[in-house]
């Protein structure tokens, strides 16, 4: 048995002890956990700068390297969504629904565990973090393969993670770290059916593809983010241009960052100048139609292709639009089912938008950064899903649970 089987056979078997925790043996794990990274930090950074160097070294993009980076403050970040996934209601035992039938049979629906979540990812060492906090918050073990240019970040945080776990008693099987990260063993998950009971990608178009097409194990996939802003021509100005800025560069090169910014005419005509100079104040490369290109001197020409590019990095597809409708029609034609924003006063244009358009999460008047399971309210996330069976949005804890029915009869038999 291979490197990778024997690990997926250890975590399995850890699954089943890890689905009999209580609520307070659950929490009290998290709280470990997040003193533990805390403490580890140092440790932590010091193996996260291997990974830094070595990514300098190989010519990561800039993006690439921010997702890579850790500070104190982002491993701080960490340690509080493992107190805030502690804060959350367990979902494991809840009774969804529960109804009798005429011949006296009471039947329950309950949630349950998954069983072995396996995730593989690119090169963001807080998904380890995150992903270890939501699987093991309901029950689950986690099986993650993360890429070979975090290996050193993810290796230090699972020790970390292992640490605590070894104080609680609980199996350190129950999180894993893929010990062999060439793509070899990586599609041998794909077929690991009888260890994994899900597989979630999280990474670009490629990865997530590739892991669509050529598993047999059930796929939760997370989606692509090339997102909008659409400013109709009701928009207060100050509210459209800084939305427009936050949603493009509060975080570039993450999937809830905005790449296409379409403008209504008129509003384009107003406040268009006003707009792509604040754009280009915070360092984005604009690329636009005639109209912005007017705008600007600093604007370049944009090709057929930027507008259904997802840049994650400091570059932006601005386009003006006759209206509403047409900003519905280019966000169906080049949007990925992510995220999507309108900034207006007009409640019929509103609910156009939220009527027409078939994404993950719409926001009127708000930035598209807060797609986000923390955001949400989930402490975590374990990715974005954009398809519509069995979780859609944020992932957070219900996302990670099935269910089972219970049967409750009084002697019944079937005639």
């Amino acid at each position: 048995m291979g490197i990778i089987l024997e690990q997926g056979k250890k975590a399995k078997e850890a699954a089943e002890k890890v689905s009999l925790l209580t609520t307070k043996e659950k929490n009290d794990l998290l709280t470990a956990m997040a003193e533990q990274l805390e403490s580890d930090k140092r440790y932590i950074l010091a193996e996260n700068e291997k990974d830094l160097q070595a990514g300098e070294k190989n010519g990561l993009s800039q993006a690439l390297m921010d997702r890579l980076r850790l500070s104190e403050t982002r491993i701080h970040s960490m340690a509080e969504g493992f107190r805030h996934v502690k804060s959350l209601k367990d979902p494991i035992g809840e009774e969804i629904e529960s109804w009798k039938r005429p011949n006296g049979l009471r039947i329950q629906k309950a949630r349950v565990p998954l069983g072995v979540v396996g995730i593989i990812y690119e090169a963001r060492p807080n998904v380890t973090a995150d992903a270890a906090a939501l699987c093991l918050k309901t029950g689950n073990a986690a099986f993650l393969r993360g890429s070979s240019s975090a290996y050193y970040s993810n290796e230090a945080i699972v020790t970390s993670i292992h640490t605590a776990l070894n104080k609680q008693g609980i199996p350190t099987d129950a999180v894993q770290l893929a010990k062999d990260t060439s793509r070899e063993a990586a599609s041998e998950l794909f077929t690991m059916n009888d260890y994994l009971d899900v597989l979630i990608p999280r990474g670009g178009s490629g990865l997530i593809q590739t892991v669509v097409q050529e598993s047999s194990v059930p796929v939760l996939e997370t989606g692509v983010g090339n997102c909008h802003v659409f400013i109709d021509e009701t928009a207060e100005k100050e509210m459209g241009i800084n939305i427009a800025v936050n949603a493009k560069t509060q975080r570039p090169s993450v999937c809830n960052a905005a790449e296409t910014i379409l403008v209504q005419e008129q509003w384009a005509e107003q406040n268009g100048k006003e707009l792509i100079a604040a754009l280009v104040e915070h360092g984005v490369e604009v690329r636009g139609d005639e109209n912005i290109q007017a705008l600007h001197s600093r604007v370049k020409e944009a090709s057929p292709s930027d507008w259904e590019e997802e840049y994650l990095d400091l570059t932006a597809a601005v386009k003006t639009v006759k209206d509403t409708e047409e900003a519905v029609r280019h966000i169906k034609q080049y949007g990925t089912g992510h995220s999507e924003a309108i900034v207006t006063e007009t409640p019929f244009h509103k609910e156009m938008f939220y009527r027409n358009l078939d994404a993950a999460v719409l926001y009127h008047n708000a930035s598209t950064r807060f797609t986000d399971g923390f955001e949400f309210g989930f402490g975590a996330e374990i990715g974005v899903s954009t398809q519509k069976l069995h979780a859609r949005g944020p992932m957070g804890l219900e996302a990670l649970t099935s269910f089972k029915y219970l049967i409750e009869g009084t002697g019944q038999i079937k005639e």
